[in-house]
């Protein structure tokens, strides 16, 4: 922002402007950040290696400014979008001991309000020093859904390998959930459309912007997939989340081994 002080004279006069820019707020920036510090300071989470929860959303916020996802002019708010996502899972993954339940879709709904809450929470205080405006409503709406999505993807997965966990079998079945949900999202406004138009709009207008979604979607999922795969302590997560079947300890009263003894 710029305020300009003038002279005696005036601009027309000749007098010289002054300008002084202010620098933006960082707070709003650092915010959903410092939430995130906040809850590494919950008991489960007293860790070292929970501080990894850093990577995943740090990858993130830098792959926004690569050109793996080059956005068309005027589309900033898909950025600001993608960052809140991977934020709000990043809040998700600390959390998932607290969001763990009984039933494996009262998981899914405790999982579904805390990504929709942290990732909203991260872009309206993102959002809260350029005011309401176009790009703000479009990336609340682009949010909420892939908040859905994602959370709808984990819990469809979590009962396809309810009984065991399979990293090497979940990351694809994850890329298929996320594109068929989206599939499904999207599927009646292209019907509208298409009625709307007559019949003149062609199938690639819908699939490729459904796939592109769930591409993005799933290499924001990735960096989690990734870390929880790499380190038992976020493993467990995972599996929280998943609401897979923790096994079973062998039993307590279970009889030993029979020792070989020599005559």
């Amino acid at each position: 922002m710029a305020s300009s002080d003038l002279g005696p004279l005036g601009a027309k006069d000749g007098a010289p402007v002054n300008f002084n820019w202010v620098l933006p707020g960082l707070t709003p920036l650092l915010l959903p950040w410092l939430a995130i510090l906040g809850l590494l300071a919950l008991k489960p989470n007293r860790n070292a290696v929970a501080w990894l929860i850093w990577l995943p959303p740090g990858c993130v916020l830098a792959l926004t400014v690569r050109p793996l996802f080059a956005l068309p002019s005027g589309a900033d708010f898909m950025a600001d979008a993608i960052v809140a996502l991977a934020l709000g899972l990043a809040a998700v993954w600390l959390l998932a001991g607290y969001l763990r339940r009984q039933q494996g879709f009262l998981t899914f709904l405790c999982v579904l309000g805390a990504l929709m809450g942290s990732s909203l929470l991260a872009a309206a205080v993102r959002a809260s020093g350029t005011g309401m405006d176009v790009e703000v409503f479009q990336a609340g709406i682009l949010l909420a859904f892939g908040v859905g999505v994602t959370a709808a993807a984990l819990g469809l997965d979590g009962w396809i390998c309810r009984h065991h966990y399979r990293p090497l079998a979940l990351y694809p079945w994850l890329f298929v959930s996320l594109s068929g949900i989206w599939l499904l999202l999207t599927a009646p406004f292209f019907l509208i459309a298409l009625v709307a138009s007559g019949g003149r709009i062609a199938l690639s207008e819908f699939f490729g912007p459904v796939l592109t979604a769930a591409v993005v979607n799933f290499v924001v999922l990735l960096p989690f997939l990734i870390l929880s795969s790499a380190t038992p302590f976020y493993r467990n997560r995972l599996k929280a989340l998943l609401h897979v079947i923790p096994e079973a300890p062998p039993p307590l009263n279970a009889p030993a081994p029979e020792a070989n003894l020599k005559p």
